[in-house]
């Protein structure tokens, strides 16, 4: 069991589809995905997320090499699904090679389950499925004696699992980076009443190593309007754009100006009068600038999340609480070895229910870097804890 893990999907597909059909009408459960995907397997293929290839997943290996650890293994056009599953009822699903976090069934106070992690699924230019949300690992790296080459993990290996499905279920995948100088260890943790997700890196070159990113996590939520932020009051904030990755869900049009970038700059300036003036002569300088002309301090204790914001807050306590009024239900989101954190919400003018009726967080290193010392060990996480139990 992690020691540090005491703070401890919806998308959808319709039943029969073509190359035509619109991304609007793609969204379903992950695991009905799961249980209907050999019936258009031909025509909608899981993405390839892994930038280089990788050796193809040995599924009767890793049922004999893992049995009784509380996991199973199902191939999904030519991914792999690792499902962790307690007996009280809770349940995680990841995906490999990429590490995505697809699912996070909790169980709750009335004796049944709710899907806590909201993942997509839409169709690429190509066919391909293109799979965003859930929890997602998004960092790069690289040493000071080349600013403009750097590193991201995206194939991960699976090592090793402990536990069992009577207390808690500990997953661990390693990747060793390009020159194997960056070791990297990723470990997932299921618990009876919490999902953790650890990120440890050692540093074998011998100059420093920087590390920015962010551990990003899509909380399902019935509308942002009826869910509220608590305990974040008082707490330094860096309006940020949206954060870049191939995991993360936007709205339609992030990145076009006259779309949802447009939109987010209009809040920013609603919710900070200060950042038109600061920044219309300064956005070619550079995101650090941005940064530090567009902030402000927490003013709300029981923060409603309507307004479509993208905020970076600095001195943050290491847990704050998401409550959904709508779904009745509420998520602690814990943090260790950060010092930043992130709050991502589409806002109001969305259907309820919907593909992007979520809220992003996610711990994060994006204003100040995370500095590796050579030989150097730098271990963090973030943790989803279940407390409607």
């Amino acid at each position: 069991m992690s020691s540090t893990s005491s703070f401890c999907s919806n998308f959808f597909i319709p039943t029969t589809f073509t190359r035509n059909t619109p991304p609007s009408q793609i969204f379903l459960p992950f695991s009905s995905y799961i249980i209907q995907h050999n019936t258009y397997k031909r025509d909608f293929p899981l993405p390839k997320v892994a930038s280089v290839p990788y050796q193809p997943i040995n599924f009767d290996y890793l049922e004999q090499e893992f049995n009784g650890h509380g996991v199973t293994f199902e191939e999904v056009g030519g991914s792999c699904v690792a499902k962790m599953e307690l007996k009280n009822g809770s349940i995680a699903t990841m995906l490999l090679p990429s590490g995505l976090i697809t699912s996070y069934k909790a169980p709750m106070w009335h004796g049944g389950k709710v899907e806590l992690l909201h993942t997509a699924v839409s169709e690429g230019e190509f066919g391909d499925a293109i799979i965003q949300g859930g929890v997602s690992l998004n960092f790069n790296f690289h040493t000071d004696d080349n600013d403009d080459v750097s590193w991201s993990p995206t194939n991960w290996v699976l090592h090793n699992i402990n536990g069992n499905a009577e207390e808690s279920i500990q997953v661990e995948l390693i990747n060793k980076g390009q020159d194997g100088k960056i070791g990297l260890k990723y470990i997932v943790t299921l618990e009876k009443d919490c999902l953790g997700s650890e990120l440890e890196i050692s540093n074998a070159n011998s100059l420093p190593l920087q590390m920015k990113g962010s551990i990003l996590s899509h909380l399902t939520v019935s509308t942002p309007e009826a869910t509220y932020a608590i305990g974040l009051e008082r707490s330094n904030y860096y309006s940020r754009p949206p954060f870049e990755s191939e995991f993360i869900l936007s709205p339609p049009d992030s990145s076009e100006d006259e779309g949802f970038g447009k939109i987010w700059k209009s809040s920013v300036k609603q919710l900070i009068p200060s950042w038109g003036t600061n920044n219309q002569n300064n956005e070619a300088e550079g995101s650090q600038r941005d940064s530090e002309d567009v902030n402000g301090e927490e003013m709300e204790n029981y923060k409603q999340l309507k307004d479509r914001i993208s905020l970076v807050y600095t001195d943050a306590p290491r847990s704050f609480t998401l409550i959904d009024r709508g779904r009745r239900n509420s998520v602690l989101v814990g943090r260790n070895g950060f010092d930043e954190t992130y709050l991502f919400s589409p806002g109001s003018g969305i259907e309820s229910y919907s593909k992007y009726a979520y809220i992003c967080v996610g711990q994060a290193a994006v204003l100040q870097p995370i500095i590796l010392s050579p030989e150097d060990v730098w271990k963090g996480g973030q943790y989803l804890h279940n407390p409607n139990l």
